[in-house]
């Protein structure tokens, strides 16, 4: 049997399943005879408007049944969709279109201003109103066909968040959705699973690697995908309970406002059998509640837009109460392979914090038109995450902090997932975010931004007595400051630069 592509997954369900739900989002739903049809109308209009293979089409948008009849047709012509989060200015979006080169935007009611401001030269075509019906009855041109497409093939390119610089496009392989899965099969291993009759929540948007990547072991086992727009999280507690959702991806930050939701119950989220979870450090505190409400297994997934996503997986067996290796990120899946080095290269010992480097085969085949970016991140084989952590004696990967976030106060390293972690285990405390700040004397000082609780007030002297008794004296923040929410993209990692810059911003550099 030859191995899985995109758009042969979708051939085998129309053919053996034409009748399920395939995706369904905001009140619309495709089964995967209709998808793959719409798919196949789809990659006709994008070659009359002379789209072949390895052309760039850009999709600004929020979620939609359209967005992955898009992704398909792309697929089908060889052709790589660059997905856009739909939030960015216009400035910002200029950015990707320029760089990405795409020839043509896909855009929806929200975003077709933005896309005109960003990128006029360039053709745009509303996927939810008359015109899209309009352009694809326009054309006239047979079925163009499958283009033949390899493993190694380009069918994605992804922006980075760009947390400093502009963002890169990271493009990345039809392997890249398959890879994980297939190890996981071969090896006879459930971490992440799909059974007929699933129904699988897309709760992270399809713009971001976690998105794409999930929604497409979904389309890959046939089961039915539910999407929503954007996310929230009265609308995710309403669709898992209606639609009685087996499975779902999510990060964190999700997660936390789920449980936050008024009407969620256990009997609300019942139906749900296994939950996924990454992108961003969990507390304690967070997957214990979680764990209580859900009364599902938890899969925990670490990974980056480089290495195709998920590289790292703490299984379900592991999600038991007390566990020490809850604090862990987990252990490389078949095939993948985890090494710890420090600032000369050298492989570090068990135990010993260094950056985390990972080797997968289903990482990215590199940054677009940046050879030399791809060069520093990709070595020999190696993705150097830019993270920092440790694997224990059994191979078991722990997370510490990204290595440009570390704080050094006094010549100690500091990692503010560390504190935030301890601040989670205060019940006021909702979400926090900790970074260094100019400090004359220790060149650094730790400063913690807290969010509280609705309805729930702490003051600052309890919060520093509680961390007294949780952390050494000198990870204790100097400083609390009181916020609405803490900042987060849509992955839910933390952007600290934008706490960060007023206190930066007369430096010349961005350590002290």
């Amino acid at each position: 049997m030859s191995a899985p592509t995109v758009t042969s997954i979708l051939a085998k369900h129309a053919r053996n399943r034409p009748g399920t739900l395939a995706i369904a989002c905001a009140g619309v739903g495709l089964d995967y005879a209709r998808l793959r049809a719409d798919s196949i109308r789809l990659a006709r209009a994008l070659r009359a408007a002379d789209i072949g293979k390895g052309s760039r089409v850009a999709y600004l948008g929020k979620e939609s049944v359209y967005y992955y009849a898009l992704f398909f047709a792309c697929a089908r012509l060889g052709a790589v969709l660059v997905p856009i989060n739909f939030r960015l200015t216009a400035p910002e979006v200029e950015h990707i279109i320029r760089d990405s080169g795409s020839a043509l935007m896909l855009v929806d009611a929200d975003t077709a201003d933005i896309a005109r401001s960003a990128a006029p030269q360039v053709r745009s075509v509303r996927m939810d109103d008359d015109e899209f019906a309009g352009w694809l009855a326009d054309v006239a041109d047979p079925d163009p066909g499958e283009r033949p497409s390899g493993r190694d093939d380009a069918v994605i390119q992804l922006y980075t968040s760009g947390t400093t610089g502009l963002p890169k496009g990271v493009v990345l392989a039809q392997r890249s959705f398959f890879a994980i899965a297939d190890a996981l099969e071969q090896a006879g291993l459930d971490w992440i699973d799909f059974r007929d009759g699933d129904r699988n929540l897309i709760g992270i948007p399809g713009f971001h690697v976690g998105g794409i990547w999930w929604a497409m072991q979904g389309f890959a086992a046939g089961v039915t995908n539910v999407a929503m727009p954007r996310f929230d999280s009265t609308t995710a507690v309403a669709i898992i309970e209606e639609a009685r959702i087996t499975t779902m991806c999510v990060v964190p930050s999700m997660l936390r406002l789920i449980l936050g939701e008024p009407r969620v119950t256990p009997e609300a989220v019942g139906s749900v059998r296994k939950v996924v979870y990454g992108g961003s450090p969990i507390s304690e505190t967070l997957l214990r509640e979680a764990l209580e409400l859900f009364g599902a297994e938890f899969a925990q997934i670490y990974g980056l837009t480089e290495t195709g996503n998920t590289a790292i997986c703490l299984p379900p067996a592991e999600h038991v109460a007390g566990n020490p290796r809850l604090a862990a990120a987990g252990r490389p899946y078949p095939g993948v392979s985890v090494q710890i080095i420090d600032a000369s290269g050298a492989q570090r010992p068990p135990g010993e914090v260094g950056e985390i480097c990972l080797r997968s085969p289903a990482a990215m085949l590199g940054y677009w038109n940046l050879p030399e970016a791809t060069a520093e991140t990709l070595i020999d084989g190696w993705i150097h995450t830019g993270d920092a952590g440790y694997v224990d004696a059994d191979g078991y990967l722990y997370i510490r902090d990204r290595l440009k976030d570390m704080i050094i106060v006094g010549g100690e390293n500091i990692y503010p997932a560390e504190i935030e972690n301890a601040l989670a285990r205060h019940p006021a405390v909702a979400d926090s975010a900790v970074i260094g700040v100019p400090d004359d004397i220790l060149g650094e000082s730790v400063h913690a931004f807290v969010a509280c609780r609705p309805g729930a007030q702490v003051r600052v002297r309890e919060l520093m007595t509680f961390c007294r008794e949780q952390l050494a004296w000198f990870k204790i923040p100097v400083r609390f400051e009181f916020v609405d929410r803490i900042p987060r993209n849509p992955s839910g990692k933390i952007l600290r630069w934008q706490l960060r810059d007023r206190f930066w911003a007369d430096r010349d550099r961005q350590v002290n």
